[in-house]
């Protein structure tokens, strides 16, 4: 039952604590001012991070799992990482960080994780590619998360969707530190979530999209996926990171794709993501935010079957989470074309 009581101290935490972060940011300064290229009316409170944050500590607690040394390591890594991306984020809120910094920043926390042990390993016995490999992952899972981050509830609702079919999966193989992990991390975004949609009173910020995206990255790099041991049919099972956070991965390089091909920096924020993309099609904010959701859950309970499904039914999921991209592609080519006449 630890998994569910970590939940359930997360959710509870957040529940309590976002408004208590909503009247600090208000005191802190921690504000976010209405301006080109966003969509709020009026100065919006950005502590949200802090309050999940928080939560996420507590619900680690108190599940209270036994640990051994090797996943105690794995913790500190996590919660390191995550305070330091909660820092970096409460930083850029605040003094509105350029590119490089960030960027350099963002390296910092990968690497310290990485030294306490988290690592993209994929069968590759050299640890010098193992190192970078797992900064690669967790710089881009952070960008991708923050890059998600422009609408009420996205960031929050997909980060906490695949919270939860990580924690399921290390639930099912029995590995308790990334079982915690995951429920807490669900637990704490599910409790800011009413705060933050389907109407937004505060934000998680760049510090809260910065931790939801060192989270995911970190969770997926927890449980195993693949042993010699308990062999699976397939070796697909590896790919599973990739798929749960598909859409979230696939916003990120479509965005940049688009931006460099305009001649823009891509580190420039525009409306242009698929959340914008789909309300230019018609639907509300609410709707287009709902759309995402369930095309995260689709992907991700697709990405489970591989952990057991034979070679023919593995082919077929990644099929299933090619076609699903090549749809939101599609959508959103449509959704630019009447955002440029509607300009």
């Amino acid at each position: 039952m630890q998994p569910w009581l970590s939940f359930i101290t997360a959710a509870v935490a957040a529940l309590a604590l976002t408004p208590v972060a909503r009247v600090a940011s208000r005191r802190l300064g921690f504000m976010d001012d209405p301006g080109h290229r966003k969509i709020h009316a009026a100065p919006m409170a950005l502590l949200g991070g802090v309050a999940v944050f928080v939560a996420v500590v507590l619900g680690v607690l108190a599940g209270g799992a036994v640990l051994q040394a090797k996943d105690f390591r794995h913790l500190l890594g996590v919660l390191i990482g995550g305070a330091a991306a909660l820092a970096l984020g409460l930083v850029d809120d605040k003094r509105d960080l350029k590119a490089g910094p960030k960027l350099a920043g963002q390296i910092a926390i990968a690497l310290a994780a990485t030294a306490c042990g988290l690592r993209v390993t994929l069968f590759i016995p050299v640890p010098a590619l193992q190192w970078l490999l797992t900064v690669l992952w967790l710089v881009t899972v952070m960008n991708a998360l923050n890059f998600l981050d422009n609408m009420d509830g996205l960031c929050a609702g997909v980060g906490a969707i695949c919270a939860l079919i990580f924690g399921g999966i290390a639930l099912a193989h029995q590995q308790p530190l990334a079982a915690t992990v995951g429920a807490a991390t669900v637990g704490a975004l599910l409790g800011f979530l009413p705060w933050n949609f389907p109407r937004a009173k505060i934000f998680l910020g760049d510090s809260g999209s910065h931790l939801t995206g060192f989270l995911l990255g970190a969770l997926a790099l927890l449980p195993h996926y693949y042993s010699y041991r308990d062999p699976s049919p397939t070796l697909l099972p590896v790919i599973i990171p990739l798929i749960v956070l598909s859409l979230p991965l696939f916003d990120l390089v479509a965005v940049m794709w688009q931006r460099w091909r305009q001649g823009l920096p891509v580190y420039l924020g525009d409306t242009n993501h698929i959340s914008h993309r789909f309300a230019r099609l018609g639907l509300s904010r609410p709707a287009a935010v709902a759309v995402l959701y369930l095309l995260t859950l689709v992907l991700g309970l697709g990405a489970v079957v591989l952990l057991w499904a034979p070679a023919w039914v593995a082919a077929l999921v990644v099929a299933q989470t090619l076609g699903v991209l090549a749809v939101v592609t599609t959508l959103q080519h449509f959704g630019g074309r009447r955002g440029s006449a509607g300009n």
